[in-house]
């Protein structure tokens, strides 16, 4: 019966990990042998600082709550994290629950253009006008 492929690789990987750095004597065999330890070669690596260097963007008050969603229009917006299918299903499920559960209400899906790291000014500006109210996420 052949083995599997990673059972046959396992070994020499496993032994290649054990053996990794034994080429160098350990620091207290050097001190026992009255040698001193073989010097640190200094390495220089880049570290950026995550500290915010410039000025923090400008807070804006969230909309304030509608009273009702009795005849308001909602617009659910999936903004492509995770493919062009991701939350599709998610978001029509939402639309089956306010059909069923707030007749009134006017549900639009939208999807937006790119993918999540894209601003959609055109889509912003369309739920500004006709909207009353957005469901923008990704979905589950």
């Amino acid at each position: 019966m052949k083995r599997p492929l990673l059972m046959i690789y396992s070994i020499p990987a496993i032994a290649a990990l054990l053996l990794a750095g034994c080429d160098q004597a350990p620091v207290e065999t050097a001190i026992t042998q009255n040698e001193p330890p073989a010097p640190v070669k200094e390495e220089l690596i880049a570290v950026h600082n995550p500290a915010i260097a410039g000025k923090l963007a400008e807070r804006l008050p969230l909309s304030p709550r509608l009273d009702t969603l009795e005849g308001k229009t909602i617009y659910m917006v999936d903004v492509n994290w995770g493919g062009i299918e991701a939350a599709r299903s998610f978001y029509e499920e939402m639309q089956v629950w306010f059909n069923a559960n707030i007749p009134s209400a006017t549900i639009v899906l939208k999807r937006t253009q790119g993918n999540m790291f894209t601003d959609d000014p055109a889509l912003w500006k369309e739920i500004s006008e006709q909207g009353d109210a957005a469901i923008v996420g990704i979905g589950s």
